[in-house]
């Protein structure tokens, strides 16, 4: 059996959860190519676990100081590539692609007639039980057109529908280590650097570790900029009290599963964080500021540390019912999944 994974690579979330993927196949022998759109090749970093993965242009969105540019979007999304792209990818040798929300293999395979099980977070949002709030059907018309699947698998926090299932998030090789109380973890990757060192001067008494696109290693006293390493950047994130991000979904679930309280700047014009940070302050698992908001932030540093939620390390169980091509049973998966899944003080 030869798969094809085909995943979104504007932001690292996508590509957190294909690597944990990724690590089962591997182990289990499976014959897998990786395929990633949304960024340019040299943004891509520590890839070492997709071997010779290939990348396309795909599309993204455009965003300054934290807001989502629609004309600019539109202005680069480079249509007729995107299509041309489309054409030339032959998916005709996979016996079925993978998708986490990547628009070149999704229409590849769809124009091929090769079955796509499409398993994202957006893909939760097709379900009428998932908290969108407001214009729903537009968006469920979107995420169907841009990444169209034969079979839709969502990942959320809850079990919101029986083809939903939790996140898989690898264990810390360091365990579970005692939390630094002053250490806090930031990676607003959309946010002017200069503006997140603006909000940060004002708290000397926390260390903030700042990972961000445009930084460089080096300390400006109590803040400690980062360029982007996962290995770095979860290493910092097992000792954190608490992180203060954007709304994305794996960084979210990554901290959940450790207990780090989290304080959330979603990104404006992008329904999906909006969705997750309204979602996740009603689990009461949050505090969300529109702006970067100094009174937020105070309020914040005396919250106390949220729960430990014990999502899934182990995508095994995934693999089988991808491999068993039982796909229409999604009710077994979800089941099965979910009763895992606890609360741990």
């Amino acid at each position: 059996m030869k798969i094809l994974y085909g995943i979104q690579g504007t932001g690292n979330g996508h590509i957190t959860r294909a690597r944990v993927m990724a690590s089962c196949f591997k182990q289990l022998g499976i014959d897998v190519d990786y395929v990633f759109s949304g960024r340019p090749d040299k943004d891509y970093f520590d890839m070492q676990e997709f071997a010779d993965y290939k990348t396309y242009r795909g599309l993204s969105f455009s965003t300054k100081n934290g807001q989502v540019k629609s004309y600019q979007t539109l202005k680069n999304a480079r249509i007729c590539k995107l299509v041309k792209d489309i054409k030339a990818f032959d998916v005709k040798k996979y016996d079925f692609v993978l998708n986490d929300f990547e628009p070149v293999s999704a229409w590849a395979a769809k124009r091929a007639g090769v079955p796509v099980v499409g398993i994202s977070h957006q893909a939760a949002f097709l379900s009428d039980s998932v908290p969108m709030f407001g214009r729903g059907l537009f968006r469920k018309s979107l995420i169907k057109h841009y990444a169209p699947a034969s079979t839709y698998l969502g990942v959320h926090w809850q079990p919101f529908a029986h083809n939903i299932i939790p996140p898989f998030i690898a264990n810390h090789e360091h365990g579970n280590p005692v939390a630094v109380m002053n250490k806090v973890l930031v990676y607003l990757p959309f946010e002017n650097l200069d503006n997140i060192i603006d909000y940060l001067k004002d708290f000397p008494e926390k260390e903030f570790y700042c990972y961000h696109p445009h930084a460089q290693n080096k300390s400006l006293g109590h803040i400690h900029l980062r360029a982007p390493s996962r290995t770095g950047f979860l290493n910092d994130l097992a000792n954190t009290s608490g992180v203060i991000g954007n709304a994305g979904f794996e960084l979210a679930s990554e901290a959940l599963k450790l207990g780090k309280k989290l304080l959330l700047k979603p990104l404006e014009g992008q329904f999906e964080q909006g969705a997750n940070a309204q979602t996740l302050l009603a689990m009461k698992m949050a505090h969300v500021m529109n702006y970067l908001n100094p009174q937020a932030l105070d309020d914040w540093n005396s919250a106390p540390q949220n729960q430990q939620i014990n999502f899934p390390s182990d995508p095994a169980p995934l693999v089988e019912w991808l491999l068993n091509k039982q796909w229409h049973d999604t009710q077994s998966l979800h089941k099965g999944l979910w009763g895992k899944v606890n609360f741990k003080a």
